[in-house]
């Protein structure tokens, strides 16, 4: 039973995330906040509303179909963030030609600095309401097409074919085959987790990525949203869109267990046909994970977690500071939301933990059910 002090606390809202370029989108119930680095080190921060479809589509309370509408339509508003957080990162290429010649700008410069953000802030917004944005949806719906089609050549196709050399050494068990094609998924998974970690400019989104993640922790913690605060924080989160990969591999492992056919074509198309369906389940078993905490829920949570330790990295204290203006950019354009209920996990500590203190506080802490919102840091 709750005591005054608690029921007198400030609700703590559901509030995922993602990184951009040079940035980061905290994203709420209605609305999303992303905030951006520029190339003259201010942080520009853009609001957007969001369609309430779930609250108008009946179907979204299905379960598994909602999850299919939710990983397209997650897909499409994260290409077009990543698009404008490039866009607004970009925005000060005069600026960044006076750096080169290490030249300071001139008040004409400035001026046309400041006109040309300006210029672009409204083509902008002309963008979203103006007769262009039928025109720039439907390439981004190509683009996310394209993306899904690269990506169940690499993760569904690619296994099932290397995984029929294995065949012969089965003995006619056809269902051993989605295990070796799950294992062949995962390996090939974590190689490309590797080399696109190569990229400088991907270490720079790892980094926002942490970021994003510490400052989610910090708030959900019930700390004040400063550095100082976030900086100890977790740099991992059971609710990550890494994770919602892994447990589709998972998923998708124990459904095309009883897809037994040994015809390669065919196994092609049953992997193509039932990509929406593990979709959908993946997404029901990430929100059961993100509502609970629990033995269970920490086991399945654990292979996800470990992942994030590859696709984030420490974040530096701008890094941070533009992390926690997304975050702030949410919770002053939305005072009142649906509310995390449960006592909020011991996940950032003054004295800053160690990461593998801290992975270790986190898997192994028995706690009480907390219920938590699925959306995806």
């Amino acid at each position: 039973m709750k005591n005054k002090a608690e029921a007198n606390a400030p609700q703590k809202k559901y509030i995922g995330g993602q990184a951009v370029i040079e940035g980061v989108m905290m994203r709420g119930e209605n609305m999303y906040a992303m905030a951006v680095r520029a190339p003259d080190q201010t942080i520009q921060v853009e609001k957007r509303n969001l369609k309430p479809r779930e609250k108008k589509l009946a179907f979204m309370k299905w379960p598994i179909v909602r999850g299919v509408v939710m990983f397209v339509d997650s897909l499409v508003t994260g290409m077009k963030i990543i698009t404008r957080s490039a866009e607004m990162a970009g925005m000060m290429d005069i600026e960044e030609d006076a750096a080169k010649a290490d030249k300071p700008l001139s008040a004409k410069a400035e001026a046309a600095k400041a006109a040309k953000a300006a210029k672009a802030a409204a083509k902008a917004e002309k963008k979203e309401a103006g007769p262009d944005k039928k025109q720039g949806d439907g390439l981004l719906y190509i683009s996310v097409t394209l993306a899904i089609v690269l990506a169940v050549g690499l993760f569904m196709m690619l296994p099932v074919w290397l995984g029929s050399f294995f065949k012969g050494m089965l003995n006619g068990n056809t269902w051993a085959l989605g295990i070796i094609e799950g294992l062949i998924r995962i390996v090939i998974f974590l190689i490309y987790l590797y080399l696109i970690s190569l990229a400088k400019d991907i270490r720079r989104v790892y980094q926002y990525h942490g970021a994003e993640h510490k400052t989610i922790n910090c708030y959900e913690s019930g700390a004040e949203l400063t550095v100082a605060n976030v900086r100890p924080c977790l740099r991992l989160h059971k609710r990550c869109g890494t994770s919602f990969l892994f447990i589709v591999m998972l998923i998708s492992m124990i459904v095309f267990l009883f897809v037994r056919t040994g015809s390669v074509p065919l196994r092609i198309l049953s992997r193509v046909v039932l990509v929406p369906v593990i979709a959908g389940l993946s997404y029901e078993v990430i929100r059961w994970a993100g509502r609970n905490d629990n033995r269970l829920v920490r086991i399945v949570s654990a292979p996800g977690m470990f992942i994030q330790r590859m696709t984030t990295a420490e974040p530096d204290d701008g890094q941070i500071e533009t992390a926690i203006a997304a975050m702030n950019g949410v919770l002053e354009s939305e005072p009142d939301g649906p509310a995390l209920s449960g006592k909020p996990k011991e996940i950032c500590q003054p004295d800053g933990p160690s990461m593998d203190a801290a992975v270790e506080h986190v898997e192994n802490e028995h706690t009480e059910n907390n219920h938590i919102e699925n959306n995806e840091p």
